[in-house]
């Protein structure tokens, strides 16, 4: 299937929206996603560039590291438009087995394990935010990019 990554990317989105919306994760996971592909896609755009114009380049474990990061969304973008790393076999299977963990610790937060686990650190989170900030912009957005949507109060 040729040009599917815009589709994984939608579906990925949605899937942490709906996993939001239900009460599963807290906010912070769909912004560590997003915000991790901007990077990475501002990376591959950066490493593209320099590519066509024979300067130093971005390295590839700057590029894995970025995905392994919650940024493989926006990279996957990223090689879909500027046709940029889409040839090396070597990085391509790194690259997949990097989304391939990325998918299964956002499936691991979903079990009673992982979401215990993500409820514990978000709540570490809160803590420190209100025992080391004398400011309310910054405890406040802790609070809301923690905070669970327990719409399920039977599932813990």
């Amino acid at each position: 299937m040729k040009n599917y990554q815009p589709y994984v990317v939608i579906i990925f989105f949605l899937v942490i929206s709906a996993s939001y919306i239900l009460g599963f994760t807290p906010l912070i996971i769909g912004v560590a996603f997003l915000s991790v592909s901007c990077i990475a896609y501002a990376y591959y755009a950066k490493d593209k560039k320099a590519a066509k114009n024979g300067e130093w380049r971005v390295p590839e474990s700057t590029l894995h590291m970025l995905g392994l990061l919650c940024g493989w969304p926006g990279a996957l973008l990223a090689q879909y438009q500027f046709r940029h790393k889409t040839k090396k076999a070597s990085f391509r299977l790194v690259f997949w087995i990097v989304v391939l963990i990325n998918v299964a610790a956002f499936s691991w937060l979903h079990t009673p394990d992982g979401r215990k686990q993500l409820k514990v650190i978000a709540l570490q989170a809160q803590n420190i935010a209100m025992q080391h900030s004398n400011s309310e912009a910054v405890i406040s957005s802790v609070l809301l990019l923690t905070e669970f949507r327990d719409r399920w109060p039977n599932v813990h």
